[in-house]
């Protein structure tokens, strides 16, 4: 079965206005912890990606110095995931950090997250390095995803046109 990707012309991906209030529900399903996702709310940038009205996806772009910009957090909606919507904000975050003249893009996930570094890697992220323990440190539940208990961040990187 092939699953179409959803035409970009329906969807509109802007920042997140500062009278909005974050779209928590889709932050909380990429990182559970609600403590870190406000810090980095208040450190970085949020985008909404949009379709029909509708909030579908979120990202968000944090600085980690003046040539490199990380993706904090990815997520979009359940009921719209496996439709290259995933793909389409990860293209989008890497055209405005390109934009913005960074030369360095960067992105962390767990091990135990399998589709997301498959869709990182296809975007032409290269894994850097692993952060042993990780999540098992800074989380105070145990992750598990697709049947594995998620221990360790995966940090990916893509080095920029600009």
């Amino acid at each position: 079965m092939q699953i179409e990707p959803v035409q970009p012309k329906h969807m509109e991906i802007r920042r997140l206005e500062n009278t909005e209030t974050p779209p928590y529900e889709l932050l909380l399903l990429a990182d559970p912890s609600l403590v870190l996702v406000d810090k980095y709310l208040k450190e970085g940038e949020c985008f909404l990606c949009e379709m029909d009205g509708e909030i579908i996806g979120v990202f968000v772009l944090l600085m980690l110095n003046p040539e490199t910009v990380e993706i904090k957090n990815i997520a979009v909606r359940e009921a719209m995931q496996g439709k290259g919507i995933g793909k389409q904000l990860v293209k989008e975050a890497i055209r405005i950090a390109e934009e913005i003249g960074y030369r360095k893009i960067e992105i962390g996930t767990g091990n135990s997250s399998l589709n997301q570094l498959a869709l990182y890697q296809k975007c032409g992220f290269r894994i850097v390095e692993i952060i042993h323990d990780f999540f098992t440190f800074h989380y105070k539940e145990e992750i598990l995803e697709n049947g594995m208990v998620c221990r360790d961040m995966i940090r990916l990187r893509i080095e920029l046109a600009s």
